[in-house]
């Protein structure tokens, strides 16, 4: 069982992103923000992370170049969530470091397409 780092500050989001994973099989560990989730994926080493971009604290760029910047995370896959579609926004979180990049609302076969295909690469 994969488990997943859901980093998002909107409880209700939360909520229904990690009861739609859990039906599929995934543990799924939370943070609320930049700050929380870089320490929470230190310590518990996630098999992939989904990334809330606009967050208090630190947000999800920062959060993910910092990391990306150490051994554990380097190659590990993190896919950005954000409310914004412009193309700048995606070139920003690829740029920060991002594997993908899915807009909200969440298409959520969609975002568990990317998902199921990110860990299949990553056990490769």
């Amino acid at each position: 069982m994969a488990k997943i780092l859901l980093v998002e500050d909107n409880e209700m989001n939360r909520d229904v992103l990690s009861r739609l994973l859990k039906r599929r099989g995934y543990e799924v560990i939370f943070a609320e923000d930049g700050e929380s989730a870089v320490q929470i994926a230190l310590e518990q080493t996630p098999d992939l992370i989904l990334m809330d971009i606009s967050l208090p604290r630190m947000d999800g760029n920062e959060a993910t170049r910092q990391l990306r910047a150490t051994e554990a995370f380097a190659l590990q896959p993190i896919i950005a969530l954000t409310a914004h579609a412009m193309a700048s926004d995606r070139e920003r979180a690829l740029a920060a470091g991002c594997t993908d990049y899915e807009t909200k609302p969440v298409d959520f076969p969609r975002l568990l397409q990317k998902i199921e295909g990110h860990l299949k690469k990553a056990v490769i």
